[in-house]
């Protein structure tokens, strides 16, 4: 009989940084990694708000998972994300309104993240809170490091600045903060990121599992 090895809540947490990164190793929710990481700011808020949103989502659905029906579990699922996403779009909105201004349509498409929705339906609903919590919370700091990884490069090279303080003189190259840059700084770092794993772990991901 085969035996299925329970990963440790550390496994968990570097699978979803490393071994499934959301961005650069499963290549979704480009949209908003595009959208939003013209400068560290915006591209820090968002990987925030999907750090909690994805954690929440996952807590939630592993805490009634006994109590869901089979056949009504996307909806219900939906509704959860909905829910969270809500608390940190009206948090966002009162709190941060100069970062929500920029960001507040990223902040409501959170709902739409295949990355949540598939942590939930994959995982959270076929395990216990606490497995499901460093799931959720490995998944959404893996989003949160590409972010700020694309981020940093973006704004350093097409601004010359970092979280909006002059770091680097002369003519910065500003086509990195236009879509064009944005799609080339994430086929280079996930390039980078791939070969990384290939050389350095077997093409297995940092996270060995």
């Amino acid at each position: 009989m085969s035996h299925i090895r329970v990963k440790s809540n550390w496994e968990l947490l570097k699978n979803g940084v490393f071994g499934e990164n959301t961005i650069f190793r499963m290549a979704i929710s480009l949209c908003p990694a595009i959208a939003v990481t013209s400068s560290l700011k915006t591209g820090f808020a968002l990987g925030v708000s999907v750090v909690f949103v994805q954690t929440m989502v996952n807590v939630t659905v592993s805490a009634i998972r006994n109590f869901i029906h089979p056949k009504i579990r996307i909806p219900i699922f939906m509704f959860i994300i909905a829910g969270y996403v809500t608390i940190i779009d009206m948090t966002m909105s009162t709190y941060f309104r100069d970062i929500y201004k920029v960001i507040g349509l990223y902040i409501q498409i959170i709902v739409a993240f295949a990355s949540i929705f598939a942590r939930a339906e994959v995982f959270a609903s076929k395990n216990k809170m606490s497995k499901a919590f460093f799931d959720g919370l490995g998944s959404g700091l893996g989003f949160l490091v590409a972010m700020l990884v694309i981020s940093f490069f973006r704004e350093l090279i097409g601004k010359g600045t970092l979280f909006g303080f002059p770091i680097v003189d002369g003519k910065p190259l500003l086509i990195m903060v236009l879509p064009a840059g944005g799609f080339l700084a994430v086929g280079v770092l996930m390039a980078f990121f791939n070969w990384v794993d290939i050389r350095f772990f077997g093409g297995k991901g940092a996270s060995g599992v």
